[in-house]
């Protein structure tokens, strides 16, 4: 390697906000050791953050890491990642939100891997980064601006070329579920780091960068640029699309909506991300451009859950493709030889749920005002908005008055409402500014979070209702995903207990970046019983320790994991670092970043086997489409084997010192040890 160093930038700036300073780590402190992102970030707040801490308080550290494939080229380094204690959490613990964008690439240009934020400016402010200066500004000009302006206002300042991440009101005014934004739309916002920032006064962060990052292998760089995800390698040109919507949500458009595909991230050789143009706005007749994912869609039109195909989560080596493939419409054509072919795309129509009648320009309105404010879009969707619906369906809001008629079919009262809880206005702003599941246990959770919502009927068993709470809460303080019941719920039993048993050991919705992904004979072996398979839980540790190296190395949620490609991040590493390393290697790096993750809940949050255990139980007691449940006994049996298989104690759900050892984390061993958290 020579004295070149290959991937990272070599620096990690502290930035103490309160005291306007900053003191600069070398990254070799950490790495490779650590890979880099939230590797490195676990790390440091296993150092630096102590038990007691709240998301507000200036002692809370928001720690911003890229990784070594960050700016080099390699598809999806673009996406970083933040950890922090969040205060979308219930309770607030320490967690985890990745971004795309090309502030991350931008940063290294300037020299720095990451960027330690701890304590609170004086004053408004904001930074500006150029290169080797951080100055710290006054954010008088930027304070009260959307998201969008605010950016704008940045690039008259410091020029078009700068990339910045800023908050928008929400995160000004510490609405608990606030993101953080930066170019093409894309969001920090599962975490509600935005509010963090806002009560930090920190405004955004803007960056200019004229080095260089180089990575080890340029050969093998434009190979992976090749292979990775199979990339189309043709343009992608705007078309007309005369609908919108899937299944009972889809919608004539009047006149048609222009549709584009975009990169969501510096170096990324997909277009996942769907660019919606001369979209109505919801501050003005000026029409807009928007760029949304996934969840956006719903926004539109929500009456029928989506549906679910096998291949979209077991695979065998004949069918599979990425997640980005389905959103840019360039699906590969199916293999008709595959002996499971049938199966596999076997489609499983989602509930019939009546949430909202599609409204093309409505949908436009929502999203814009979650861009412009700084809200994340899936609360707002899945979790608010939904809430709204059943609740006024049961008769829940004939008591509440919230200033105007509550009506999600009613463009102007989704404007008022998102308005109300942004600017935390009026009785009912400052409620639910605290996010819903702080807002239902105000309200009274019993009779506003645990009402039987009536209006869910099967489609797998037509014409049979199925129980709902109208509150779609699931565990630590997030909304159902991808769990067999609520959003994305028509995924079999097998696969909703290993996507629960992944949120259990979690501290948010983590299926964002922890899609389950498994072969699909091996689905066939556990089908039967999932609740005692080791198959099964092997696939969920497997899922969760490539989702600890796609915000490490950084790769995209969407191209990873490759079951039939396991060393793609291995290969990716060394060509950015030029370190050798191999896939068990890398393995190796993604446990140990797991269990200093474990060892954080457990000494600041008190995470044991009774709390997350009796966080997520409670939620799979509402059937899914097949009417299914689990029972207490088989979930703890399940829990047993997925707590053996990490060595982990299965009384308390404590890693073991042999286990921390093997990682090479006696020094974190021994702290728990003296805090009589390590098990006997």
């Amino acid at each position: 390697m020579g004295d070149r160093l290959y991937g990272y930038a070599g620096k990690i700036a502290r930035i103490d906000l309160t005291n306007s300073a900053v003191e600069l780590i070398p990254t070799s402190k950490y790495v490779p050791e650590y890979i880099g992102g939230r590797s490195v970030c676990n790390r440091i707040f296993w150092e630096e953050v102590q038990p007691g801490v709240g998301a507000f308080d200036p002692e809370n550290k928001l720690i911003y890491m890229t990784g070594p494939t960050t700016a080099t080229g390699i598809p999806t380094g673009g996406r970083t990642v933040f950890t922090g204690i969040s205060p979308n959490s219930w309770p607030e613990q320490y967690c985890w939100s990745g971004i795309g964008g090309w502030f991350g690439a931008e940063l290294k240009f300037a020299g720095y891997d990451g960027l330690i934020l701890e304590g609170k400016a004086p004053a408004h402010t904001y930074l500006y980064i150029e290169d080797g200066d951080i100055r710290f500004l006054p954010a008088e000009p930027l304070w009260g601006l959307m998201v969008h302006p605010a950016q704008k206002k940045l690039e008259e300042l410091h020029g078009k070329n700068v990339k910045s991440i800023v908050i928008g009101p929400a995160g000004e005014n510490l609405m608990r579920n606030a993101s953080i934004t930066t170019s093409n739309d894309n969001v920090a916002a599962k975490s509600g780091f935005g509010a963090v920032f806002g009560s930090k006064n920190l405004k955004a962060i803007t960056v200019r960068g004229t080095g260089a990052v180089y990575p080890a292998d340029i050969k093998k760089l434009y190979a992976l640029r090749k292979k990775m995800g199979e990339p189309y390698m043709r343009p992608s040109p705007v078309v007309r699309e005369e609908t919108h919507g899937m299944d009972q949500n889809a919608i004539p458009v009047e006149g048609g909506w222009l549709r584009g595909q975009v990169a969501c991230s510096h170096g990324c050789n997909q277009h996942c991300c769907r660019l919606m143009m001369n979209m109505k706005s919801a501050f003005g007749d000026a029409r807009i451009n928007q760029v949304e994912k996934c969840v956006g869609i719903f926004a539109y039109g929500f009456q029928q859950d989506c549906s679910w195909t096998p291949i979209q989560s077991f695979e065998t080596e004949q069918n599979h493709f990425l997640p980005c493939k389905m959103l840019s419409q360039e699906m590969p054509p199916i293999d008709m030889s595959d002996p499971h072919v049938t199966a596999l795309f076997e489609k499983v129509p989602g509930d019939t749920v009546n949430y909202w009648k599609p409204d093309f320009d409505k949908g436009s309105v929502m999203m814009d005002m979650c861009n412009e404010y700084g809200i994340d879009k899936w609360d707002v969707i899945v979790w608010f908005m939904t809430w709204l619906s059943m609740a006024k369906k049961e008769g829940l809001l004939d008591d509440l008055d919230f200033g105007m008629e509550p009506d999600v079919e009613n463009e102007e009262f989704v404007k008022y409402f998102l308005d109300m809880i942004t600017y935390r206005k009026g009785k009912y702003g400052p409620v639910f500014a605290e996010g819903m599941a702080r807002a239902i246990r105000t309200l009274g959770k019993e009779k506003y979070g645990d009402t039987i919502y009536r209006g869910r009927f099967s489609q797998v068993k037509p014409g049979v209702r199925l129980d709902l709470p109208v509150s779609l809460e699931t565990a630590w303080g997030h909304s159902y995903h991808w769990q067999g019941r609520g959003f994305e719920g028509s995924i079999p039993k097998p696969g909703w207990l290993a996507t629960s048993l992944e949120l259990m050991t979690s501290t948010r919705d983590c299926q964002t970046v922890e899609h389950h992904h498994q072969k699909y004979e091996e689905y066939l072996q556990f089908r039967g019983d999932p609740c005692h398979s080791l198959l099964l839980v092997d696939g969920v540790i497997m899922n969760q320790n490539k989702a600890e190296l796609k915000d490490s190395v950084t790769s995209c949620e969407w191209q990873s994991p490759d079951l039939f490609w396991p060393e793609m991040e291995a290969e990716a590493f060394t060509a950015a670092t030029g370190i050798p390393m191999t896939e068990r290697q890398l393995n190796a790096a993604a446990e140990r970043s797991r269990l200093l993750f474990r060892a954080i809940l457990m000494r600041n949050f008190g995470r044991d086997r009774d709390m997350e255990v009796g966080a997520v139980f409670p939620s799979m007691q509402y059937p899914d489409p097949w009417g299914e449940t689990v029972s207490w006994e088989d979930w703890n049996d399940l829990v047993d084997l997925y707590y053996e298989r990490r060595g982990w104690d299965k009384k308390t759900g404590w890693p073991t010192r042999e286990t921390f050892e093997r990682y090479g984390l006696k020094d974190v061993a021994d702290a728990l040890e003296t805090l009589g958290k390590l098990p006997s």
